[in-house]
């Protein structure tokens, strides 16, 4: 009988300007393996254009702060892991208001515990880690989850009935980075001891923190309610389908 089909494993790209980092990195992701490390570099730019599932990211990069990249790479349709010694929970607040789908301190981190942040990040599953969590229970901004603009759109388009398609078409980016806000919203409700592991329950959190007006999702609900039923009426009286 033939070797049953093993799947392909998650591709990392790396940001580190640290040789020791990038050789440590290589032996945790190295064949045979769930994750392998395709790319790596010094710089952003360096790996711009790597078909990676992940994107694993040193924030201090030759002695400066990269906060302010993540963003434009989130925004790409890139799944960012920042992998960082900066651990501050207001960096990592940062961090995660940027975009990025996950923490993992270089401090405290071991090749089960980054193996199962990556496979999760690429999945489009919620990974909190410690430094996640360490900065969500200390935010003492308004006691509600920071969400991004992008995050809070993503969520309205998708509380509007929207399929992930349709949301990821109106905003002009990838479904995947669709599934990624949300899934971003809930990781951070979830940190902050108000899970919402269903669209209902997300909206009713979003709506109690004033992120999602009730109106909103009701407009368009009754106008496409209206559309389809004007479709369906003038069908049911031509007696023909379109």
């Amino acid at each position: 009988m033939g070797q049953q089909h093993l799947a392909a494993p998650v591709t990392v790209a790396l940001v580190e300007d640290h040789q020791v980092v990038v050789d440590g990195v290589r032996s945790w992701f190295s064949p045979p393996g769930p994750v392998e490390l395709v790319a790596h570099g010094p710089t952003v730019d360096s790996v711009r254009g790597t078909a990676a599932d992940v994107l694993l990211l040193d924030l201090n990069l030759n002695g400066t702060m990269v906060v302010d990249r993540i963003a434009e790479l989130c925004q790409g349709g890139q799944r960012v892991v920042v992998f960082s010694e900066h651990e501050e929970p207001e960096t990592v607040r940062a961090v995660l208001d940027a975009g990025a789908s996950a923490f993992i301190g270089k401090g405290r981190a071991t090749r089960e515990s980054c193996l199962e942040t990556v496979l999760d990040v690429a999945a489009d599953r919620p990974n909190v880690t410690p430094p996640m969590a360490q900065a969500i229970a200390t935010d003492e901004r308004p006691h509600r989850p920071q969400l991004s603009d992008k995050e809070r759109a993503a969520l309205l388009f998708w509380f509007q009935s929207m399929s992930k398609a349709s949301v990821a078409a109106r905003m002009g980016i990838k479904e995947r980075t669709v599934r990624q806000y949300i899934d971003r919203a809930r990781v951070k409700y979830a940190a902050a001891g108000r899970p919402a592991p269903t669209k209902e329950k997300l909206l009713v959190c979003a709506i109690e923190d004033g992120l999602i007006r009730p109106e909103e999702v009701t407009v368009y609900t009754s106008l496409a309610a209206r559309s389809d039923g004007g479709r369906a009426s003038s069908g049911s009286g031509s007696g023909s389908g379109s």
